[in-house]
C-alpha cells in the first residue's frame, strides 16, 4: 500500500517494522483492531475516524468499508510487545541524522498523500523542533517548505482549519531567510491562509502566524503586504494588543513585535496602523504595561506620531499626553526617552494650543522640568528646551505652573 511504501524507509531505519505503525497516527499501536479490508489500526484512532468523523472508508485504501466491525488483532499485539519488551531491554542508539532526514521524508509523502493531515503535521513539526539541524539541509528545509506551502493553500477552508494551524506550526520553525523563500510567501493565495489563523487561530496558531509574518517583514521592508489585507491586518493586530485577557502575554508580545516591524517598512504601512486606531490601543495599552511592552509601545508610538495623521490621533486622545507623561523618569532612560520625543513631536505640529494646555493640566510640564534637571543626555535636554522655548510664556499663564519652569526660561534663552 502506498503508505506503507511511504513509512517504510524511515521505518526500517528506525528498527520499527512498518506493521507495528499505525498508519493514521504513524506511531507504535498499543491496541491493534483490524477493519474489514484486513488493514491494523490503533484502535482509539480508527474509532475517532469511523464515529467521530463519521467516516465510511478505510484510511489507509480509501475502501468502502462493508462493515464497521473492529476485531482485535491479538496475534499482531503480542508481536508489537515481545518487540517493545526487547527494545527496552536494550535500548536503540538514538536516531543519526540520515534517520531523521528519512524519517521526515517519509512523514512529507504520508501528509501529502494521506488523511489525517493535522495529525502527521504535528508529528512533523515534533520531529524537526527536536532537531532543528535538520533543518540546516538546505534540500530538507525546500522539501518541507514545498510541501507546507501546499498544504497551508489545500487545508485553508473551514473543514481542514486544524490542518492549516499544524502547517504554520511547521512553517514557522523554517529559517524563512532568502528571497526565493520570500517570493513564495508573499503570493496572495499563500499570505491569506496565514492572516486568517492570525485573525480566527488558536493562540498558539496566532502566535505561529505572527513569527512567520515578522520573518517575512524583516527579509524585505519593502511593501508586501496585499492591499485589500492591510486595514484587516493591522485591526487583527491591534485586537490582540487590546484584549485585556492576552496583554502582556506572548500574543499580545508577539503583536506588538510585528507591528513594530511593519511600522519600520514604509510609510504607507504606518499610515494604514493609524487608520486602525493603533494610536488608541498603544495609549491604553501604556497604563498597565510591562517595562519591555511600555518601551516598545512608546517607539511605535514615535514612529506612528512621525506622521501628521499618528499626530492628529494622539492629540484627539484624551489620555494620550497624561498616559505618556506619567511613564517619563518611571521605566527606564528608553522609555523616558521616547515618551520626550513623543511629547516634542505632538506638541510642535498637532493642536498645539490644545495639547500645551493638556500638558499642564496632567503634570507633563512639571515631569519635562525634572528632566531637564534629572537627565543627563543631550537629546532629551534638547528637546525639553524647545518645548519650553515654544511654549513657556503660555504656560506661565497657569496657577499651577512650577516655579522650576520660571527659572529654566531664565536659563535657557
Amino acid at each position: 500500500m502506498e503508505e506503507e511504501e511511504a513509512a517504510a524507509p524511515a521505518a526500517a531505519k528506525t528498527g520499527v517494522p512498518v506493521h507495528f505503525l499505525c498508519p493514521i497516527s504513524m506511531e507504535l499501536m498499543c491496541d491493534p483492531v483490524t477493519v474489514a479490508t484486513g488493514v491494523s489500526y490503533e484502535r482509539k484512532n480508527i474509532e475517532k475516524w469511523l464515529f467521530a468523523y463519521n467516516k465510511s472508508t478505510c484510511p489507509a485504501t480509501m475502501q468502502r468499508l462493508t462493515s464497521f466491525n473492529l476485531t482485535p488483532n491479538h496475534t499482531l499485539g503480542r508481536l508489537i510487545s515481545s518487540f517493545v519488551t526487547s527494545s527496552t531491554s536494550s535500548p536503540p542508539p538514538p536516531p543519526s541524522d540520515g534517520r531523521k532526514v528519512d524519517e521526515v521524508d517519509a512523514l512529507l509523502c504520508s501528509i501529502r498523500t494521506g488523511p489525517f493531515k493535522a495529525t502527521r503535521l504535528r508529528k512533523l513539526r515534533s520531529v524537526l523542533s527536536g532537531d532543528a539541524s535538520i533543518l540546516d539541509d538546505e534540500n530538507v528545509s525546500s522539501k518541507v517548505l514545498e510541501c507546507v506551502v501546499s498544504e497551508i493553500v489545500n487545508t485553508a477552508g473551514f473543514a481542514g482549519f486544524g490542518a492549516c494551524e499544524e502547517a504554520l506550526g511547521v512553517l514557522a520553525l523554517l529559517p524563512l531567510s532568502d528571497r526565493a523563500t520570500f517570493d513564495v510567501l508573499v503570493k496572495p493565495e499563500h499570505l491569506r491562509p496565514i492572516l486568517a489563523v492570525l485573525q480566527s487561530g488558536s493562540a498558539d496558531a496566532r502566535v505561529d502566524a505572527i513569527s512567520i509574518l515578522v520573518k517575512i517583514s524583516k527579509l524585505n521592508r519593502d511593501q508586501w503586504i496585499p492591499v485589500d489585507q492591510e486595514v484587516d491586518l493591522f485591526t487583527a493586530l491591534l485586537e490582540l494588543l487590546s484584549d485585556e485577557i492576552s496583554v502582556s502575554t506572548k500574543l499580545s508580545s508577539c503583536a506588538l513585535d510585528l507591528l513594530l516591524e511593519l511600522a519600520a517598512c514604509s510609510r504607507r504601512s504606518r499610515s494604514r496602523a493609524v487608520e486602525a486606531g493603533a494610536v488608541r490601543v498603544l495609549v491604553e495599552l501604556l497604563p498597565e504595561a510591562s517595562r519591555s511592552s511600555c518601551e516598545r509601545a512608546l517607539l511605535l508610538l514615535k514612529r506612528l506620531c512621525e506622521l501628521p495623521e499618528g499626530r492628529a490621533a494622539f492629540a484627539e486622545h484624551g489620555l494620550g499626553v497624561a498616559a505618556v507623561a506619567k511613564k517619563l523618569l518611571r521605566v527606564s532612560e528608553t522609555a523616558t526617552r521616547l515618551g520626550v520625543t513623543v511629547l516634542w513631536l505632538v506638541s510642535r505640529f498637532s493642536a498645539v494650543e490644545k495639547t500645551a494646555e493638556e500638558m499642564m493640566a496632567v503634570g507633563a510640564v512639571r515631569k519635562l522640568v525634572a528632566v531637564l534637571h534629572v537627565d543627563g543626555r543631550p537629546s532629551n535636554k534638547e528637546k525639553v528646551i524647545a518645548m519650553i522655548k515654544l511654549h513657556g510664556n503660555f504656560w506661565r499663564q497657569f496657577p499651577c505652573c512650577p516655579n522650576e519652569l520660571t527659572n529654566s526660561m531664565r536659563l535657557n534663552h
